[in-house]
């Protein structure tokens, strides 16, 4: 046999053992970041931590010297515009988005979601902006809408470029919000039978079709992403889509379940530097 198609068959029946594994320990978050972290630092030789963050690219230099040329002059910076218009927006009563935020909104959102005591929930950003809205007297907006909450979000994200995550997991009410997440992430689902997990641990790094499969860590520290131009795509519409093409019926966004799947995914990006809203394939 192929000493190279044996070594990968190796490291293949070594991921899908250690995926299982990580699915069965219960650890908690901690050992769940370490655990995965050494998976792909063993499998990914040569990359530090911080590269994570540009997902399958790392693993593909002409796609990375593609991304960096595109992100010189990105076809999707109107839509980012389109978001800071609205960030910058008076409400009615004369305040607007930045002053629901700390420090105006910059170097916050690498701390969400988080978990909320008071309303026993996860809250993630765009709950956040929904919430300014609300106590501002301001219509929310749909968590499906790319035209508000999408750009929206693509242009707030931006002002905690480089930010590093900073997910706190702590008492046994968020835990529970965590492991309802890291349940889904490992959970078959839909006709095809596979989780999250099946393609983003055990597989990733290796090809579907003409793609190169991302790791788990770093994922979740760019979106909103703008795939094949300017079609943006938030992190609970990639959930969607993901759930669409496993065949099974999708959430909606904002939904607790897929607030509770971010808050264990971005939990493994503890540490990662953020940088939202780029071009993917």
């Amino acid at each position: 046999m192929n000493t190279g198609l044996l070594a990968k068959r190796i490291i293949l029946a070594v991921s899908l053992l250690a995926c299982s594994w990580i699915a069965q320990a219960g650890g908690g978050p901690d050992q769940d970041r370490a655990t995965m972290i050494a998976l792909f630092m063993g499998r990914f030789l040569g990359h530090a931590l911080d590269e994570y963050v540009n997902g399958a690219l790392m693993l593909s230099p002409d796609a990375k010297a593609q991304f960096d040329s595109i992100m010189e002059f990105p076809p999707f910076q109107g839509e980012i515009d389109k978001g800071r218009m609205l960030w910058e927006k008076p409400f009615a009563n004369g305040r607007s988005f930045s002053g629901c935020f700390p420090n105006s909104g910059r170097d916050v959102a690498g701390n969400f979601p988080y978990f909320d005591a008071a309303s026993d929930q996860v809250i993630t950003f765009e709950m956040a902006i929904n919430r300014c809205l609300r106590e501002n007297g301001e219509r929310e907006f749909d968590y499906g809408a790319r035209e508000t909450i999408g750009v929206l979000t693509a242009y707030a994200r931006t002002l905690s470029d480089g930010m590093r995550v900073h997910i706190v997991v702590d008492g046994a009410a968020a835990q529970r919000r965590y492991q309802a997440g890291r349940e889904f992430y490992f959970r078959r689902i839909g006709q095809l039978n596979l989780a999250c997990a099946s393609c983003h641990v055990a597989y990733a790094g290796n090809h579907f079709r003409d793609e190169i499969i991302s790791p788990a860590i770093g994922q979740t520290t760019h979106f909103p992403v703008f795939r094949g131009g300017d079609n943006l795509h938030t992190l609970h519409m990639r959930y969607q889509r993901c759930m669409e093409a496993m065949r099974a019926v999708p959430f909606p966004a904002g939904s607790k379940e897929f607030n509770d799947l971010e808050f264990f995914h971005s939990y493994l990006s503890n540490g990662l530097p953020m940088r939202a809203s780029v071009y993917r394939k």
